[in-house]
C-alpha cells in the first residue's frame, strides 16, 4: 500500500481526499511513461457518479499533455476496461469509480496491458511525481496527444460476454435486474435482451447522486420484493461499477457470493472445467460453504479478505474459480478480474443447461448463521496478542467444535477488532460473540 494508492487504486471523497490536481498528475505520468518510444494508447472508462466526468477530463488532459492518445469509452463496467485493455492492445487502462461506495466518493483504478492490476512500482513512481519528487516535460508540437471517442468498446465487450454462453439458449427466461443506478446501466439491458431474455429493470436512471443509494448489490431489498411477485425466474443486483453480483432466487431469497461459488464450482467440476478441482475463497466465506465443498470432494484454498488476495492465489496456481461472499467472483476461464455481468451469465448458463431454478441449484448448501461485531480498541495489533483474549477464542473454538467457528481479526483501516462467530443457531452466535466482546471491553484492550 502506497501513500495514495491502496489495494484498489486511489480512492476518497471527490475534491477532498481525491482532487482534480491528483487526477491530472496521474494522467500526466501515465502519458509520459507509456509515450517514451511511441505515442501511448490509454483507454479510460467511468461510472455514473457526479464527479466521474471531472476526473475523466482531468486524467485525459494530463495524459494528452504528455503525449498519449486517450480513448474514452464513457460509462461502462470496470471489467469492461480490464477486458478491452488486453483485447484491443492498449498500453494501460484507467477506470474512474468508487465501486459500491456512496456517490460523493470516487476512485482511480489502473490496469496494465494484460488488464490486471497495475505494477505497484509504477504506482510508486506516480506517487513520487504527485509529491513533486519527479519532474516531467510536457509534449510539444505533434507529440501532443489527442482524445478519441471509443464508445464502440462497449459493443466489443458485450459481444465477448455473449460469446461466453453462446452454446446455450436462454430465450424466454424472465429476468429482473437492479442496476444500482451505476455502470451496469450502459450494458445490462441490451446484453440480456439480445440473448432472448425478458427483462424487467429497476434503479436504472442515474442522476449523478443516486448510484448505490438504497439499491444494487449492497441494498437488494427492492429486488427481493420484486422477485416475491412471482413473475420472474431470477434476479440480479449489481454494484456501482458492475464488478460484483448478488442474485435473488424466484422466492426472493438472497444468493450471495458463497452460493455462487458453491453452485458454479459444482457445475464446473461436473464439466471438468474446474482446474485442479479447487475453488479459492477468503477466510470470511461461510462454514456451510466449506462443508458443502467437502461433500462434493472439491478442495478449497482460503486467503485474507480482499479480491486482490483471491486473484493473486488464483494466478499463482492457475486456479479457475474464486471469489468473495460480497459477490466479487472471478472466472479465469473467461476473465482476469471479477465481473458481475459475467457471473450473472454463468448462473443463467447453469439454470438453462441443468433445467433447474436458482433455488434448486443452491438447495444443498446450508448457510450457518453468522454474527459479526466490531469492537473499538486502543491498539488492534496488541489486542490480538493478548493472552487472555487468545484463551477466550480457544475456549469458544473448542465448544463449537466442527459445528461452528470463531474468527477474530483486525480492521484494515480503522482501530477496530472484528469478532465473528458462525454456529448452528443465532442464539449460539450471540452467546459466543458477546462473551468475547465483553472480555475485550472489560480489559480495556
Amino acid at each position: 500500500m502506497g501513500k495514495y494508492f491502496g489495494t484498489d487504486g486511489v480512492r476518497g471523497k471527490a475534491n477532498e481526499k481525491l482532487t482534480l490536481d491528483m487526477a491530472v498528475k496521474i494522467g500526466q505520468y501515465l502519458g509520459h511513461y507509456f509515450s517514451k518510444n511511441k505515442k501511448a494508447k490509454i483507454i479510460i472508462g467511468k461510472d455514473t457518479r457526479l464527479s466521474s466526468d471531472m476526473f475523466e477530463l482531468a486524467i485525459s488532459a494530463g495524459a494528452i499533455s504528455t503525449g498519449a492518445n486517450v480513448y474514452a469509452v464513457g460509462v461502462c463496467p470496470t471489467p469492461c476496461i480490464s477486458y478491452l485493455v488486453k483485447q484491443e492492445h492498449f498500453d494501460c487502462g484507467v477506470m474512474i469509480s468508487a465501486s459500491h461506495n456512496p456517490f460523493y466518493d470516487n476512485g482511480i483504478k489502473l490496469f496494465n496491458f494484460e488488464g490486471k492490476k497495475m505494477d505497484p512500482n509504477l504506482e510508486a513512481s506516480i506517487e513520487d511525481y504527485m509529491d513533486g519528487k519527479i519532474s516531467i516535460e510536457p509534449a510539444k508540437g505533434d507529440d501532443i496527444g489527442k482524445s478519441v471517442d471509443f464508445a464502440r468498446g462497449l459493443a466489443i465487450y458485450e459481444s465477448y460476454l455473449k460469446n461466453t454462453i453462446n452454446h446455450i439458449d436462454a430465450t424466454g427466461l424472465n429476468v429482473a435486474l437492479d442496476l444500482a443506478n451505476g455502470s451496469a446501466t450502459s450494458t445490462a439491458v441490451d446484453l440480456f435482451t439480445d440473448l432472448g431474455m425478458n427483462v424487467k429493470v429497476i434503479h436504472s436512471m442515474p442522476n449523478g447522486t443516486n448510484i448505490n443509494n438504497h439499491c444494487g448489490s449492497t441494498h437488494p431489498e427492492d429486488l427481493q420484493k420484486l422477485m416475491k411477485s412471482g413473475k420472474y425466474d431470477v434476479g440480479f443486483a449489481f454494484d456501482g461499477d458492475a464488478d460484483r453480483l448478488i442474485a435473488v432466487d424466484e422466492d426472493g431469497n438472497l444468493f450471495d457470493g458463497d452460493y455462487i461459488l458453491y453452485t458454479t464450482s459444482k457445475y464446473l467440476s461436473d464439466k471438468n472445467r474446474l482446474n485442479d478441482n479447487v475453488v479459492v475463497t477468503t477466510v470470511m466465506a461461510n462454514l456451510g460453504l466449506y462443508k458443502a465443498l467437502d461433500e462434493l470432494g472439491i478442495t478449497y484454498v482460503q486467503t485474507p479478505v480482499g479480491d486482490k488476495y483471491v486473484t493473486e492465489e488464483m494466478e499463482k496456481h492457475d486456479y479457475s474459480l474464486g471469489g468473495e461472499q460480497s459477490g466479487h467472483i472471478i472466472f479465469r476461464e473467461h476473465a482476469v478480474t471479477g465481473d458481475g455481468l459475467l457471473s450473472a451469465l454463468m448462473l443463467v448458463e447453469m439454470m438453462t443447461s441443468t433445467k433447474k431454478s436458482l433455488k434448486e441449484l443452491g438447495e444443498e448448501l446450508f448457510i450457518y448463521p453468522q454474527l459479526l461485531i466490531n469492537v473499538e480498541v486502543q491498539d488492534k495489533e496488541a489486542a490480538l496478542k493478548d493472552e487472555g483474549l487468545l484463551a477466550q477464542v480457544d475456549e469458544v473454538a473448542k465448544e463449537l467444535g466442527d459445528e461452528g467457528r470463531i474468527l477474530v481479526r483486525p480492521s484494515g483501516t480503522e482501530p477496530l477488532v472484528r469478532v465473528m462467530v458462525e454456529a448452528k443457531t443465532d442464539a449460539l452466535c450471540e452467546k459466543y460473540v458477546t462473551q468475547v466482546v465483553e472480555y475485550i471491553k472489560e480489559q480495556g484492550l
